[in-house]
């Protein structure tokens, strides 16, 4: 659960809501605030599985805790915020659970959007597209039209976790030092460029500390997940209706295992296994942007006018790497005061893989890289770490490591465990996998020692969960979908047979159908049941 940042693409850029983290496990989180439950970890030396009965995410008690019954109880002061027919509100809740009232209190950004009838009304549907570290709340008001016959039937409500965006955010660099951050050689050749690397990591996680010291220590899914069923009781609601997508299927399966009870329909597309180890989610992450590549240099060398060839996706792959050692040796010119580095540029094909729509533009600034020209991936890579053309970034890109930090141990320790497994993330990716490697490093200089470990969430006792899986998902691979819906004692697997990170809303009538039943009917879709 390493990494240097999360790999999505950026919803104003190509409208997917694909957010998540690369060479991580955003798997299970925990607190010395759960309740005081303990878990054990299950992963051997190499972070794979073992054979070793797994631990489960143990619920808490139904009955609210006297001293959080005043968050319980508190009344929010919706007012107009921004787009029209949203109010927006705050929520305290308590910075550390295990000591209500004594570490001081999170103010919680929340949005809404009431239902519009006509129909019954059901309830408060809360959203998260993933991250760690994505605004619900942008997400929100972005998306919230769609699907009318939802929104006409629930309030659609979202908020931005703790740490994130409006509440109470992370902060780790200036501009000026994020910039400098994200040209770093993240493939060193040699000990000196591994040197480098490493420093850029302990930087960033001497900057978190000085800037964010007191929250780092709180701000894993566990307690997200506690600052839902807050949310849900201040609404008013006894269930908790939920759509979350990426990592936000692990905030909503996190919310299943602690309040089953609670459980009301909830919907977890592109999902996340949380019973893998570290090194194995970053072995099988690598190995689903390599399939989603494959996908692309197979539709690729189709076309006369491919820029990686037209001889096949494997060939396509080492022309593709071939430019990245160009850059490396010498940044691509942009037309600006900055140049396209190597990880710039794989930074730009990546953010590319989340959705089939944006392959007709990377063919077209892959053409232009190869003419010196790096002003097109420079702008998918600024998409993707949310810079906008102030040279401003986002939040994103410090709330995602501070809380995949704290949800799991490091997959690697130093540099000498990357280069032992360097051998499996090449085999998982002959592009992408000395990066995706050495991105699973950040993590070991992190200034907060992880209070989470791999465990299973079952959920036992909950209402029906649907979990959907994309066949070629590249960030969250369709075998974590299995492992989740497998897990969770009431989930039903629907499965889209196609390209890109999550399902709903990306254009399938089938998954559409499926889902807007079930969250109006409470209906789940047949068992196996699969579109196109």
């Amino acid at each position: 659960m390493a990494t240097s940042r999360p790999f999505r693409i950026s919803a104003a850029f190509f409208a997917a809501t694909a957010l998540l983290i690369s060479g991580c496990s955003s798997g299970p989180s925990s607190s010395p605030s759960a309740a005081g439950q303990g878990r054990a970890e299950d992963a051997d030396a190499s972070g794979m599985s073992s054979s070793s009965p797994q631990s489960t995410l143990a619920p808490l008690a139904t009955a609210v805790p006297a001293d959080l019954r005043p968050y319980y109880d508190q009344k929010l002061n919706w007012h107009a915020c921004g787009v029209s027919g949203f109010e927006c509100a705050t929520m305290k809740a308590p910075l550390d659970y295990a000591r209500p009232g004594e570490g001081g209190d999170l103010e919680l950004a929340v949005a809404r959007k009431k239902a519009t009838g006509p129909g019954k009304h059901i309830g408060s549907l809360m959203v998260n597209p993933g991250g760690p570290g994505g605004s619900a709340i942008d997400y929100l008001q972005q998306y919230a039209p769609e699907p009318a016959a939802v929104r006409a039937r629930y309030d659609m409500v979202a908020m931005d976790p703790r740490g994130v965006a409006r509440s109470a955010p992370v902060k780790c660099l200036s501009d000026q030092q994020m910039d400098h951050y994200t040209r770093t050689d993240q493939t060193p050749d040699d000990a000196a460029e591994a040197d480098k690397l490493t420093t850029a990591y302990r930087n960033f996680a001497k900057g978190c500390e000085a800037r964010s010291g007191k929250l780092l220590p709180h701000v894993s899914t566990v307690e997200a997940a506690r600052d839902m069923d807050v949310l849900r009781a201040v609404l008013g609601d006894r269930k908790l209706y939920y759509v979350g997508a990426s990592y936000g299927t692990f905030l909503g399966a996190t919310y299943a295992g602690l309040y089953p009870s609670r459980v009301g329909r909830v919907v977890l597309d592109g999902a996340m296994d949380p019973s893998l180890g570290p090194r194995q989610v970053n072995i099988e992450q690598t190995a689903g942007f390599n399939t989603a590549f494959t996908a692309f240099a197979e539709d690729c060398v189709k076309r006369a006018d491919c820029p990686l060839g037209t001889k096949s996706a494997e060939d396509a792959g080492k022309r593709l790497s071939a430019l990245f050692k160009k850059a490396d040796a010498h940044p691509l010119d942009t037309g600006g005061d900055r140049t396209l580095t190597e990880s710039l540029a794989m930074t730009g094909v990546i953010a590319a893989m989340y959705d089939e729509k944006a392959w007709p533009v990377l063919r077209e600034y892959l053409a232009q890289a190869e003419k010196g020209d790096g002003s097109g991936l420079l702008t998918l890579s600024d998409s993707y770490y949310e810079r906008d053309p102030n040279g401003h970034y986002a939040n994103q890109m410090y709330a995602n490591p501070a809380v995949n930090c704290l949800d799991l141990p490091p997959a690697y320790t130093s540099p000498a465990q990357v280069r032992a497994d360097l051998p499996r993330f090449r085999k998982a990716s002959p592009v992408f996998g000395d990066e995706f490697a050495w991105a699973s490093l950040n993590c070991a200089y992190w200034p907060v020692k992880p209070t989470g470990t791999t465990e299973r969430i079952e959920a036992k006792g909950a209402a029906p969960i649907v979990v959907v899986g994309t066949t070629r998902d590249p960030a969250t691979p369709y075998t974590w979908a299995k492992g989740l819906a497998a897990q969770l004692s009431s989930a039903t697997l629907l499965t889209y047979e196609g390209d890109g990170h999550t399902a709903y809303g990306r254009g399938s009538t089938c998954i559409d159908k499926a889902v807007n039943t079930y969250l109006l009917d409470g209906t789940p879709p047949p068992k196996g049941k699969r579109c196109t």
